[in-house]
């Protein structure tokens, strides 16, 4: 859309700039009959152009949407925070949430105000930074599909849309929608790796690993990180990122050897940055962006048995 405009601007920056050179050097031939059988003219002036291009610059903006942001705004954890209103106009129903708040944030910025901090990265549904509870659901309406993938037409035009950041204890705000999420980085750190050999990699078929188990290790190993499980429970649970993860390890043969170690160090992280246990509302399957299944933390607790044996 911004492309477009630009385009737009440029084009008639040109066409003015053409047409005033065709006046100075042909000033006879710029004359426009608008009214033959009365026989009056009509210079083509600049501001009738304008309207003219403006006109056809914006029919094909009809389709765009309208709305009532209502963001949360929050300096950092000390101060308080509070709910703030913002008009998001001219949206292309083909922009992603992240682009209409770009949009936003531009016009936030010409009036000398903070423009709304939020996480992206990749933008494309892997990296999982883009976290945001929007209108109390995270990662908003749908499923499957993360904030940097949701795309406005999924709202109704000028409807209000609410947008939070993740709401947990072990997620500390930073600012506005941005939440410090390595307590997910520290779980990782107390068990995801493996013991192998360092150097060149090995050749793909030193170690055989049947279909299925290559397809049940990856879907496990789907989960982005981006911590839409714990903002869903009600217990700020993350028991479904932890699952995904040790049954990603502990199910491939490279993870034998600390299988029984990783499960129990992964878990004894998780209860020291202060998730809150799984009580089986499964709130969070339905709204992980990679569709994670609860299966896994029955693989996890089961391991977890094992392990204490």
């Amino acid at each position: 859309m911004i492309f477009v405009r630009t385009c737009n601007l440029i084009f008639r920056k040109f066409y003015i700039g053409a047409l005033s050179i065709w006046e100075e050097l042909f000033p006879k031939f710029v004359s426009i009959t608008t009214n033959t059988a009365q026989g009056k003219t009509s210079s083509a002036t600049t501001s009738e152009i304008n309207d003219f291009l403006d006109q056809k610059t914006n029919k094909g903006n009809n389709n765009s949407l309208s709305f009532t942001l209502k963001v949360w705004r929050q300096k950092n954890t000390e101060e308080k925070g509070q709910i703030s209103s913002y008009e998001a106009v001219d949206v292309s129903p083909d922009m992603s949430f992240l682009e209409m708040l770009d949009v936003v944030n531009e016009k936030i910025e010409l009036d000398g105000t903070q423009p709304i901090a939020f996480d992206s990265d990749c933008r494309e549904g892997i990296c999982g930074s883009c976290s945001l509870v929007i209108n109390g659901q995270p990662h908003g309406p749908g499923g499957g599909v993360t904030t940097c993938q949701l795309y406005m037409r999924s709202f109704e035009d000028k409807s209000t849309i609410t947008i939070e950041p993740w709401r947990a204890k072990a997620f500390p705000l930073v600012r506005d929608l941005c939440v410090d999420r390595s307590a997910f980085d520290r779980i990782i750190e107390a068990g995801g790796y493996v013991s192998v050999n360092t150097g060149s990699a090995p050749d793909a078929n030193s170690m055989l690993i049947s279909q299925d188990t290559a397809e049940e290790a990856m879907d496990a190993a789907a989960c982005i990180g981006c911590g839409a499980c714990v903002a869903s429970c009600k217990n700020a649970s993350a028991m479904l990122f932890v699952s995904a993860k040790v049954k990603h390890l502990n199910t491939l043969p490279q993870g034998q050897p600390e299988r029984k170690r990783r499960t129990i160090s992964m878990l004894e992280a998780m209860e020291k940055e202060g998730f809150g246990n799984c009580t089986n509302e499964y709130e969070c399957e339905a709204v992980c962006p990679k569709n994670i299944s609860v299966e896994h933390i029955s693989f996890l607790n089961r391991d977890f048995l094992k392990s204490k044996i």
